[in-house]
């Protein structure tokens, strides 16, 4: 009898089984001679006597799991994994046994074909029951189907990861979720993946929503009057603009982004979040205010709560009411650097970690109080000791760690121990061999997955789901411009398809301009940061840049930023780009000073962006302005606060998409 099952397994299979450096010992043993002489049951059990005396066995009808050895090692050893390599190229010899049959084509088969029985008998009857209390609350799930070039079918949960790593057999199943909650997680998968084949989404990659009673678009689903009270304070804020909001306006925001966070609509409670802070800036004079990012939070909360009423899933748009932590299993990440932000008061660095074997990116989040009369920048931080070891190392290494666990939101907690341990060794190559969901070497597929995507304002605020390693075959252009404080560098791939490098001045890391323009001009191989569609093209904010000399990560780097740098080239013209840019200039204005406080003006202005919007063939969006300066010549608040909310909206696709 041939095991099909030890045939499908690949060595990427067996390194997510085990571990990578398992896989190699036991393929140089094999190679040397030291492999095992087999035997194969009649029921499809194999035996191996190895030539020091260890014997090992893989049952029938079982997973890796349950295979058995003599040696001292308490999980998967090199001898079982030397069994199956052993096993695979026996069976791939001439002279093998002429009922075996190749492996069937992963591409075409759906995890959603087990059964409930199926899953009971593998997994256990109280995997089912506890599945089934996430099924009647409801939960979101992103499924990849399996195709030709990567054959594992794969299920992302709001906390964890699931792979079905041989088609058909539940026995080799890999999650980084713990085994505690293996089986449950193991269950939702399924039933994802067969509530997408009911439904006829046979896209590679679905996002779809699993069970739950309430649906987004009434009712309780939607966060009821939250929703609405958010939608009330977002529209006070606009009438009476981000210029005249005093604390109070303030405070009324941070609470209600509390109770809606509390409600478990986590998306708007971010947005009210943010646009509480952004007040709290023009208010305290920082640099940090910025009211073209106030008029994208305001139109986000009116986005979303359309999209909400609409119908549209609940999870995508609001958030989700998943248990807030998963702990993981022994896990092995990639750092791809680190950003530094924070406050006049506290000083905070994310460090952005790529899950090897899911193709995720997780963010380590760690907060210091700012004393009195102290900068502390992110030259300060890198030294600070995080995991044990500095900032500055861990933001550019490989970490593996026992006690890690992962939030709905993609933030990673991991705590040290002499029991739990937690390593953290140098980066190296790592991120020549990250998943293809993370290297970047194609410009121009990554734009068309982009463009796939929900827009922005809608879109799940989770933390990293778009941050990337892109492969860099040429810097072209670097170029700082004084007005915007913002440093820009165009880099090609190898097929020559570009996307522009930009990052902001920040007081916080006062060298970070320095540091990426100098590593950009010293040949990079990669540059990590978040990707994302604007103005018709890629645009990476940098977090960190692999150069021949090693990874630098610009937020960390010590200085001053008193490093000359050279003005940007002439960009050509761009009459799209230019008339939206006008829009949505007028149209944050507007916001800023209040659609109650016009002067006439911000009016004359919008009226002049209509007018550019319409002769670069923009009608629509024209249209919207339009409607906007009827509303405000209508002079009643409800109709302006809609009108200018459906025109940013359409101006912020616009921008995104076009």
């Amino acid at each position: 009898m041939t095991r099909a099952d030890l045939l499908a397994l690949t060595p990427d299979a067996l390194a997510a089984l085990a571990n990578r450096g398992l896989v190699k010992r036991a393929a140089k043993d094999l190679d040397a001679g030291n492999g095992p002489e087999i035997t194969v049951s009649p029921d499809g059990g194999i035996d191996g006597a190895f030539p020091d005396g260890t014997t090992a066995s893989l049952p029938a009808g079982a997973g890796l799991e349950a295979a058995r050895c003599s040696c001292a090692a308490t999980a998967t050893c090199r001898h079982r994994i030397c069994l199956v390599l052993a096993y695979q190229r026996t069976a791939a010899e001439p002279e093998a046994p002429g009922d075996r049959s190749a492996p069937e084509p992963a591409a075409g088969w759906s995890p959603g074909a087990f059964d409930d029985d199926a899953l009971a008998r593998v997994l256990g009857r109280r995997a089912l029951t506890a599945a089934r209390r996430g099924l009647r609350a409801g939960y979101s799930a992103k499924i990849r189907r399996p195709t030709a070039q990567d054959p594992v079918a794969q299920v992302e949960l709001q906390t964890c990861t699931v792979r079905f790593l041989v088609p058909g057999e539940l026995g080799y199943v890999h999650t980084d979720a713990v085994a505690a909650v293996r089986g449950e997680v193991t269950v939702l998968a399924v039933w994802a993946f067969r509530a997408a084949d009911e439904r006829g989404l046979a896209g590679e990659e679905v996002r779809l929503e699993v069970g739950g009673s309430a649906t987004a678009g009434g009712g309780d689903g939607d966060g009821g009057d939250g929703l609405d009270a958010a939608l009330d304070l977002a529209d006070q804020v606009l009438l009476e603009g981000a210029a005249h909001a005093g604390p109070v306006l303030g405070t009324a925001l941070g609470r209600t982004a509390a109770d809606l966070g509390a409600a478990g609509l986590h998306w708007p409670a971010a947005a009210l979040g943010d646009l509480a802070e952004q007040l709290a800036a023009h208010h305290d004079r920082r640099a940090d205010h910025d009211p073209a990012r106030v008029a994208e939070l305001l139109a986000e909360v009116h986005a979303r709560h359309r999209a909400a009423r609409g119908g549209a899933a609940r999870s995508q748009v609001l958030g989700t009411q998943e248990a807030a932590d998963t702990p993981l299993r022994r896990v092995r990440l990639a750092a791809l650097g680190c950003r530094v932000g924070g406050t006049s008061a506290a000083r905070t660095a994310d460090v952005y970690l790529a899950h090897t074997g899911t193709g995720i990116v997780l963010v380590l989040k760690r907060r210091w109080d700012v004393p009195d009369g102290d900068r502390l920048t992110g030259a300060d931080l890198a030294g600070r000791r995080v995991l044990g070891s500095p900032l500055r190392s861990l933001a550019a290494a490989n970490v593996v760690s026992e006690s890690a666990s992962r939030s709905a939101g993609r933030v990673v907690r991991v705590t040290t121990g002499r029991i739990a341990k937690t390593t953290v060794t140098p980066l190296g190559d790592t991120w020549e061999s990250l998943p293809a969901a993370l290297l970047v070497r194609d410009l121009a597929v990554e734009g068309r997955a982009l463009d796939a995507l929900p827009p922005r304002l809608v879109r799940p605020r989770v933390e990293a789901e778009l941050v990337r390693v892109v492969e860099i075959a040429e810097v072209r252009d670097i170029g700082y411009h004084p007005g915007a404080q913002r440093l820009e560098a165009v880099v090609a791939d190898a097929a020559g398809t570009t996307a522009v490098v930009s990052a902001d001045y920040s007081p916080h890391s006062p060298a970070a301009l320095d540091a990426l323009a100098g590593a950009l001009a010293a040949e990079p191989r990669f540059v990590s940061g978040a990707v994302r569609k604007d103005r018709g093209g890629l645009v990476i904010d940098p977090f960190a840049v692999l150069t021949a000399g090693g990874p630098v990560v610009p937020d960390l780097a010590p200085g001053e930023g008193t490093a000359a740098l050279g003005a940007p080239p002439a960009a050509p013209p761009d009459p799209l780009a230019r008339a939206l840019d006008e829009a949505l200039a007028a149209c944050a204005e507007a916001a800023h000073r209040g659609l109650l406080r016009l002067p006439s003006g911000t009016r004359d202005r919008l009226a002049r962006a209509a007018a550019t919007l319409e002769r670069a063939g923009l009608r629509t969006s024209a249209g919207t302005l339009a409607d906007l300066a009827a509303a405000l010549a209508a002079d009643d608040p409800r109709d302006m606060t809609r009108a200018w909310a459906a025109a940013h909206i359409r101006l912020v696709t616009a921008a995104e998409l076009r």
